[in-house]
């Protein structure tokens, strides 16, 4: 039996990037940290878009609904600048906000930087995929990530989304006595 590979969707948002002016490092921060950590077979689904409010609500929602994606974790575009919409684009798709995320993010943020609390980081639920605004420098994301991920996996099995595993080295991801037993 074949085993189905679990897609997650990575967005760089940055009219830089977009445009070939500066090299995209975020996504691929976050390509190599899912590839260090996850033990489950998996598929990243790679874009860099501008900071257009419209264009990143297409892109959430192509891998959303279009890709099947069960998780999207974005880069770029959560700060106080006019050009920075990544959050209004989130919650404009999103079908439930899962305020957790975003205050924990900045929570994880501040024991390193006292900017954090100028971020605007959100997490939401569209369909059956959470999606997640993480910040735009590697070392952050790292950061981020290594804190956060460990809540991820089973929010996506309550959601009726598949099984994630990970490298508890890296991070041991959370999942209470009475949830489901996972299959060998």
């Amino acid at each position: 039996m074949k085993t189905k590979s679990v897609k997650i969707g990575i967005i760089t948002v940055s009219d830089r990037a977009s445009k070939g002016e500066y090299e995209d490092k975020g996504g691929p921060a976050i390509i190599d940290w899912l590839n260090n950590t996850l033990t489950t077979k998996w598929e990243p689904s790679y874009s860099i878009i501008p900071d257009e409010q419209q264009e990143i609500e297409k892109m959430l929602c192509q891998k959303t609904d279009d890709e099947a994606c069960c998780l999207i974790l974005t880069t770029g575009g959560t700060g106080p600048a006019k050009r920075d919409v990544t959050p209004e684009a989130t919650l404009a798709i999103a079908d439930k906000v899962m305020n957790g995320f975003g205050e924990q993010m900045r929570a994880i943020s501040l024991k390193y930087v006292p900017t954090a609390i100028l971020s605007r980081q959100v997490g939401v639920i569209r369909n059956n995929c959470l999606i997640i605004n993480l910040p735009g420098q590697p070392k952050a994301i790292k950061e981020t990530l290594d804190d956060l991920f460990a809540a991820i996996p089973y929010c996506i099995e309550l959601m009726d989304g598949p099984i994630i595993q990970t490298n508890p080295e890296i991070v041991v991801a959370f999942r209470p006595k009475s949830a489901k037993p996972i299959p060998e």
